[in-house]
């Protein structure tokens, strides 16, 4: 579905071509790169972006390899993982955004599996980032989940990467979760799932060590009825980050017929941008971003 935002184009080093949705604010004072859920794209995240700019927040809405814009989409013979994602498009996105910016710092936040990724590419690179904005993320380590749900997913952590062998991508829309995913990125997630560190293969640095070292301001926002990450989900990855000054709130259901929820969030977006923009007033993040 086409959109009406201005885009910037990126190239990444293997010659991967995607957007960047540029949601501009009129009275800017900060700027946020922002990183979509797993299987979404950034058009999805444009309304939110409209959101933040009417609190003087510049959004740059990040385009997964695979998905929406990208040249790129996943099979066979066309994989990549974690490594690729943040090495390849996601410095290229921050080189792409310096000058754009005039190298002034960003915020780097995202949702869901998106948030996961925002801390690595901080670990990364921290001087890209003038602090973290986790919306509806956390580990998705099984051991951080209720009872009822830890068997299951330690089935689904196995499962998922063995059906991405077989049909050479992970076929996320027809199996109900996700979208057409790399059998790499099946592969990280679900290790990260079974195991709760973030080990990538072929990263030229410990990503690890890079979170335990980040000293950032960092706000965690939860929805009060999201199953897909509960507290200590979102705990487990925050305390990766044993160094930075984190903050969490967790979002109430507005009306009756709000579900709060890991999705629904984006239909009603004003009261996470809010929250998003006291956080950032309130911290040094004003001063670095």
């Amino acid at each position: 579905m086409p959109h009406q935002q201005p885009v910037i184009p990126v190239t990444s080093a293997d010659q991967h071509r995607f957007d960047l949705i540029h949601v501009p604010a009129g009275h800017c004072c900060g700027r946020l790169l922002f990183l979509p859920g797993m299987g979404m794209t950034a058009r999805q995240y444009i309304g939110f972006g409209k959101s933040l700019a009417e609190h003087g927040i510049e959004t740059f809405i990040h385009e997964w390899r695979g998905l929406g814009a990208s040249s790129l989409r996943a099979g066979r013979g066309t994989d990549w993982g974690y490594r690729e994602l943040i090495e390849l498009d996601l410095i290229a996105a921050l080189d792409t955004l310096k000058e754009h910016t005039n190298g002034q710092p960003l915020l780097l936040g995202g949702h869901s599996l998106g948030s996961q990724l925002a801390c690595l590419v901080a670990a990364r690179q921290p001087r890209s980032a003038a602090g973290l904005v986790i919306v509806a993320g956390g580990a998705p380590y099984w051991r951080s989940f209720p009872l009822y749900q830890r068997w299951a997913l330690r089935g689904v952590f196995s499962f998922m990467p063995l059906v991405a062998r077989l049909v050479g991508h992970y076929p996320g829309k027809q199996l109900g979760f996700a979208g057409r995913e790399a059998r790499g990125v099946i592969d990280d997630w679900c290790r990260t799932g079974r195991t709760g560190s973030y080990a990538v293969p072929g990263m030229s640095v410990d990503l690890e060590a890079g979170l335990a070292a980040l000293e950032l301001p960092v706000l965690g926002l939860r929805l009060a009825r999201d199953w897909f990450v509960p507290p200590e989900s979102l705990q487990w990855l925050l305390d990766t980050m044993p160094g930075c000054e984190c903050s969490v709130v967790t979002i109430d259901p507005a009306h009756s017929g709000d579900k709060a929820d890991h999705y629904s969030w984006l239909q009603e977006t004003a009261a996470v941008a809010k929250v998003i923009a006291d956080w950032h007033q309130s911290t040094d993040a004003t001063s670095r971003a």
